[in-house]
């Protein structure tokens, strides 16, 4: 499968690793707002703890003060076991409790935390201008928006509460070792300390085979994603079974990267519990030889023997913990750095107002522009364009696909900003006014036509979403699209299926005509509007937009030029330049380009 560097991947590239620890602390933000919760979680982890620590002294005292004393036939002796078996069913039920509350708790953050991040990775994505999705697969951020999102979910809502449950077990363990047995714990902490290095180091590969794990788990997605919303065109090739097979080869690839993972992760595993362990046991046996030399008690050797297993498991939880954290750092850094993606078309800190507009529609201009796609640089999409359009005019967009006539568009959009150049709307420079203030103004009709999966009244709602069923209604009458939704099975309620899969061609188009006569814009813009029409419906539309177009200024791209023989002005666009312009009449009296399609066109009719 060929790669796509993306948008996301230089951000990647251009960032240094950055450790564990200190990748998962970039979450902070997200985690702050629940300090609460988190001191909750906190108390309930730290009685759960404490309740653990003691049953170890309890073991001793009940080997000491209570089996000693049956030995010797002791009464005192059976009352002191009684007590400590209730002791014990004592500390199990605060045990319980706190550990019901602290699962509850930590639960509850990591699904809020959860649903925070996919929040602002999601706000973030769609404020990005169309340069980041030119060259980012949308399978990529689906991926981080939901495999990644659930790896810190598991992290923040379990892995962080075991290993603060284990790290208070560690060192509180730790300490009552000490109070136990200082020698015997002073030579437990050197082979530690012997042991942990090699298991840390050996660590780190492991966090970055689980970031290629995630990497390769993104790429299966975004093949998935970009076939699945190519279904037809797959299936009228007949390429169904090279794509599943192209699919099966990235999934492969994904599974032997994370079996990878999985094996260096057995590995650390392994090394940590065997290590540990046989350094514990070691310093055990160590004990054992001084009870039977009668320096140490057997209760103290048997609280000893339990303080280690509790400081033994939390070690190997630690370890395990570490896996997931080594897993979530990788996600973690896919998240932040979707979030670090910056547009660079973004709303002016302190924006300009438009004035109130003319009741004819808008005045623009273009200022010498000039406009290189960032995916072909070297190529101008658009050189020196000079041009001026009154209030209420209708302007035409003519050349052959490719001349730029879509660009004038994306740029009066602001979805790129020019290299060079100036663009006003109402004399004011458009990156002087907010995003939202200027595509408040604007309506377009484009020619890819987008449909969401909702029903016919919420498609054309989405022009304006607080426009009432009847003026929904009203637009759908001025764009043609009345009569067809009335013979849906249920009228405006009927669900259009995923990207209108359920209309044709022509009444998409006459959807969109009807959500952006709904938005009343004062600028109209309409790409290649009337293409997918047929004769009946081109001629109910071309009425519906001639009375849309009153009292607004309208752009029109439109390759047959039956459909703007009637506009104020024509442009002639070539390899991004404005070569002709005038009315109809004009340009075929010029004989030039226009004339000359013109002539090719009608001759065919």
């Amino acid at each position: 499968m060929s790669t796509q560097f993306t948008a996301v991947e230089a951000t990647k590239s251009s960032k240094p690793t950055t450790g564990t620890l200190k990748t998962l602390a970039e979450l902070l933000p997200f985690l702050r707002p629940y300090r609460r919760q988190f001191l909750l979680a906190g108390i309930a982890l730290f009685i759960a703890a404490a309740a653990t620590l003691t049953i170890p002294y309890a073991f001793r005292q009940m080997i000491d003060q209570g089996f000693s004393k049956v030995g010797e036939g002791g009464g005192h002796g059976i009352e002191h076991v009684n007590l400590t078996f209730l002791a014990l069913f004592v500390v199990a039920v605060v045990l319980g409790i706190a550990t019901a509350a602290r699962f509850y708790m930590v639960s509850w953050i990591g699904e809020r935390v959860t649903a925070d991040i996919r929040n602002a990775v999601y706000a973030h994505v769609v404020t990005q201008s169309p340069e980041f999705f030119e060259t980012t697969q949308t399978g990529e951020v689906l991926s981080r928006l939901t495999t990644d999102t659930t790896l810190i979910q598991s992290v923040v809502g379990t892995s962080i509460s075991l290993a603060l449950r284990n790290v208070l077990l560690f060192a509180g363990g730790l300490i009552m070792l000490f109070v136990t047995s200082p020698i015997l714990s002073s030579i437990i902490i050197v082979m530690l300390i012997l042991v942990i290095v090699p298991i840390i180091l050996f660590g780190r590969r492991v966090r970055t085979l689980s970031r290629d794990s995630q990497d390769r788990i993104a790429d299966a997605s975004a093949l998935a994603g970009e076939i699945l919303n190519a279904m037809p065109t797959v299936q009228a090739y007949t390429h169904e079974q090279i794509e599943a097979n192209r699919f099966s080869s990235s999934v492969e690839h994904a599974f032997h990267t994370a079996m990878r993972r999985i094996r260096a992760r057995s590995l650390l595993t392994m090394m940590a519990i065997l290590l540990v362990f046989g350094a514990i046991v070691f310093v055990l046996w160590l004990g054992a030889q001084a009870v039977l030399q009668g320096e140490m008690s057997g209760g103290k050797l048997g609280q000893f023997i339990l303080y280690a297993s509790i400081v033994a498991g939390a070690i190997g939880a630690l370890s395990e913990v570490l896996g997931e954290a080594q897993r979530a750092a990788g996600a973690t850094e896919r998240l932040l750095e979707l979030i670090a993606v910056r547009s660079p078309v973004s709303s002016p800190e302190h924006p300009l107002h438009l004035p109130v507009l003319d009741v004819h529609g808008a005045t623009i201009s273009f200022q010498a522009v000039e406009f290189h796609y960032p995916s072909r640089p070297q190529t101008a999409a658009l050189a020196n364009i000079h041009f001026h359009v009154n209030p209420g005019e209708t302007i035409a967009l003519v050349g052959a696909s490719g001349a730029g006539k879509t660009s004038l568009f994306q740029l009066l959009l602001r979805f790129y900003d020019p290299q060079q150049g100036e663009i006003l709307i109402e004399g004011v420079p458009i990156r002087q006014i907010s995003l939202h203030a200027l595509r408040e103004v604007i309506g377009i009709v484009p020619q890819d036509t987008v449909i969401f999966s909702a029903n016919a009244m919420e498609n054309i709602r989405y022009g304006r979403i607080d426009a009432s069923d009847e003026e929904v209604i009203l637009a759908a009458k001025q764009a043609a699209a009345h009569e067809f939704i009335e013979r849906l099975p249920d009228a405006y309620h009927s669900f259009l299926g995923e990207r209108g899969v359920r209309l044709s061609g022509g009444q998409k188009q006459r959807i969109a005509i009807a959500r952006a006569i709904l938005k009343n814009p004062r600028l109209l813009l309409l790409d290649e509007a009337t293409s997918a029409l047929d004769a009946e419906s081109e001629r109910l539309v071309q009425q519906a937009l001639e009375s849309a177009m009153q009292g607004r200024t309208t752009m029109i791209i439109a390759h047959r030029l039956s459909t703007v023989q009637r506009a104020d002005r024509i442009m002639v666009l070539e390899q991004g330049k404005i070569i002709e312009t005038g009315t109809h009449n004009e340009l075929i009296k010029l004989g030039g380009t226009y004339a000359r399609l013109a002539s090719l066109q009608f001759n065919l009719h």
